[in-house]
């Protein structure tokens, strides 16, 4: 056994926290997006990096993922950052490094050995306004330009929804009766202005509390609720809609994700959308998700908690809700490493103070942010509710094939 002088900072890092890592808000713009300002940033930061850049309206979590935001991208942008204090020093780190030494010790040997790195990220998506109809490429269409595919969900957390934006409703999918060849018409009238592509769509209005599971291949316009958003690894998509909220979409967003060699290819561009996914006529029943609890109602709120699942449809993450009640101690096991970001209290996660701030800085520390090993996670983490009026409300996302998912 190293003594901790001969350790290196992850490892010292990992040690002092019993497993857990506090991580550093990662702040993401999007030059094409309105803030909707419910992600807690200083009214006078959403700007901070300039107009340029575009306004904040992405926070990242647990992200070992880059951002791709054009030639501007900062550095590290899109990566979650581990802070540590070492002999009185204030030390940070990326998570990505921390995965790459310390491998299946923090991730476990399961997603080590298969994935070789934490394949997924979640995030805040808070946008005024809706974003264009849309899909991400499956695995086989991702190859093509070297990348993975990508599947993602949707849950709309109340604490951060206190409003719906301008267009509170997401398009899905294609309505059942639609042609082929109605689609590719629209696709060929990209840049003619309006390609009126949500003619073939159908809106549900979104729900705080509520959530929706989207696989890849399946066209969405998200809508301008603040969302919660776990997703595989990967950053690829092609935006099909030519006109959203009277903003014209560039098109060499329509060829994101097409091969160099496949551009103007409008087949190429058919052949990205799941058809028979896309014209489900039982759309709701299959995508859409409310929260599912993890065990027993009863049994859990008489040991103090409430936990619910509430992404849970794609093998390739999880997430859950977990409801601490005001004054309770609890000590909760998981099977499997996950990311944490804290939503409503305040109180103690093992040694870590854990709160909620209402207000955050361009560049503050935060203590709303971890990440547990899997073995922090086998053995339990204890969590205290120092409020005797106030519930502790956290997010968890996990990676893929989860063993506790069993509904």
């Amino acid at each position: 056994m190293e003594t901790t002088s001969t350790l290196s900072v992850i490892e010292k890092a990992l040690e002092q926290g019993k497993g857990v890592l506090r991580l550093t808000p990662t702040w993401v713009p999007r030059s094409f997006c309105v803030p909707g300002r419910r992600i807690k940033l200083h009214p006078d930061d959403y700007y901070v990096l300039g107009g340029e850049r575009g306004g904040i309206d992405e926070r990242w979590f647990s992200s070992t993922t880059p951002a791709k935001n054009g030639p501007l991208t900062g550095e590290n942008e899109g990566l979650s950052h581990v802070v540590f204090t070492d002999n009185g020093q204030e030390v940070q780190f990326l998570l990505k490094d921390a995965v790459s030494e310390l491998k299946g010790e923090l991730i476990g040997d399961r997603l080590w050995d298969e994935y070789g790195a934490w394949p997924m990220y979640s995030k805040f998506f808070d946008n005024m306004g809706p974003l264009p109809h849309h899909l991400h490429h499956n695995d086989e269409q991702a190859a093509l330009i070297g990348q993975l595919g990508k599947p993602e969900a949707y849950y709309f957390p109340p604490q951060v929804n206190n409003h719906g934006g301008d267009f509170p409703y997401t398009f899905i999918g294609i309505a059942p009766g639609t042609s082929k060849e109605q689609i590719k018409e629209c696709l060929q009238n990209f840049t003619k202005g309006d390609n009126k592509i949500t003619n073939y769509s159908s809106a549900y209005r979104l729900e705080p509390g509520t959530g929706w599971d989207v696989p890849p291949g399946l066209l969405h316009a998200p809508g301008s609720l603040c969302t919660y958003e776990p997703q595989k690894a990967s950053d690829v998509f092609a935006m099909y809609q030519s006109l959203v909220n009277e903003a014209i979409i560039p098109e060499e967003l329509l060829w994101n994700g097409t091969p160099k060699d496949r551009i103007g290819d409008y087949d190429q561009l058919m052949e990205a959308i799941d058809w028979e996914l896309n014209t489900d006529p039982q759309m709701m029943a299959n995508r859409y998700m409310v929260p599912m609890p993890v065990r027993d109602t009863e049994e859990m709120k008489a040991e103090g908690y409430s936990e619910v699942w509430v992404c849970y449809k794609s093998d390739a993450f999880s997430a859950k809700e977990l409801t601490v009640f005001p004054g309770q101690t609890v000590t909760i096991k998981d099977s499997a490493a996950y990311g944490l970001i804290m939503m409503q209290g305040h109180g103690k996660l093992n040694d870590w103070d854990i709160e909620t701030p209402t207000m955050i800085r361009y560049g503050q520390l935060t203590n709303d942010e971890f990440f547990v090993s899997e073995k922090a996670a086998l053995e339990g983490v204890k969590i205290i509710n120092a409020s005797s009026t106030d519930p502790i409300v956290m997010l968890k996302h996990f990676g893929p094939s989860n063993p506790d998912l069993i509904l």
